[in-house]
């Protein structure tokens, strides 16, 4: 019996983050449904594993985790591998002191929404950590902010105290909590909004005291926080994916040229 023939797909588009990796197949102009597997399960195997059945041209990778670096060059294969960088074509520029500190995430997100919402914007990333990321009226990446993100808050409380609860985060009914969880979970999401708020707040009116920029958010709890924040006018789930794929359209032919 004849093997099945391997489907042919442009990139594999890869986003090595701290606590999860999320991967995506894609052609020039769209993903397919994104996987998501905890990032220290993240072995080569796997990575074979979901190659079995794809002819993949390209696998574009932006990793904060680079010790995770050297396996997705071994699992690659015969398939080209692209790892971000801000020495890319990423469609903005970058102004910043040391380019090479900024996580390839960040650029990502910073590629996309450029490309899908125009600039000037902010792009607010609940992940490990929040950031903020902010893209000029020039369209140049100029830096950002980093802060805790929200589940590595209410975790830190649950393993540094005796009588705290593990949360799982959802929004409160009211903000006086008639229960330890229900303090927790209000102090969580209330307070988290506050922060985000006030960050928003802050960069806009230094860097665009003339204009509203785009404020679009993606990550894990995108959706929890940002429902009743007017200041954020989109969520998108899988922008950093689509950085990737945006970064893959301006690079990869240059590179099967060199």
């Amino acid at each position: 019996m004849r093997a099945a023939a391997k489907r042919t797909t442009d990139y594999l588009l890869v986003d090595i983050s701290n606590s999860y990796t999320k991967l995506a197949f894609a052609t020039t102009r769209k993903l397919e449904k994104p996987m998501r597997f905890p990032t220290d399960a993240l072995t080569a195997a796997t990575i074979r594993g979901i190659l079995r059945n794809r002819n993949v041209g390209t696998i574009v990778i932006s990793s904060v985790v680079p010790q995770k670096n050297k396996m997705m060059t071994r699992a690659a294969g015969s398939s080209r591998t692209l790892f971000l960088n801000p020495k890319l074509d990423l469609g903005v520029g970058v102004d910043y002191p040391s380019p090479r500190s900024i996580g390839a995430d960040r650029l990502a997100n910073a590629a996309a929404v450029a490309q899908l919402y125009t600039y000037p914007a902010i792009v607010v990333d609940f992940g490990t950590a929040v950031t903020f990321d902010v893209v000029s009226a020039k369209g140049d990446y100029v830096g950002g902010v980093i802060a805790p993100g929200l589940e590595a808050m209410t975790n830190f409380l649950h393993q540094r105290t005796a009588l705290l609860p593990k949360l799982n985060l959802r929004e409160p009914k009211r903000a006086i909590g008639k229960t330890t969880r229900e303090a927790m979970m209000s102090g969580a999401i209330f307070g988290y909004r506050g922060l985000v708020r006030e960050i928003l707040l802050r960069v806009s009116a230094e860097n665009f005291p003339r204009s509203k920029p785009r404020v679009v958010a993606t990550g894990g709890y995108a959706q929890l926080i940002a429902r009743k924040l007017p200041e954020i006018e989109a969520v998108h789930p899988n922008l950093t994916l689509e950085g990737l794929r945006i970064i893959a359209n301006r690079n990869v032919k240059k590179a099967e040229r060199s």
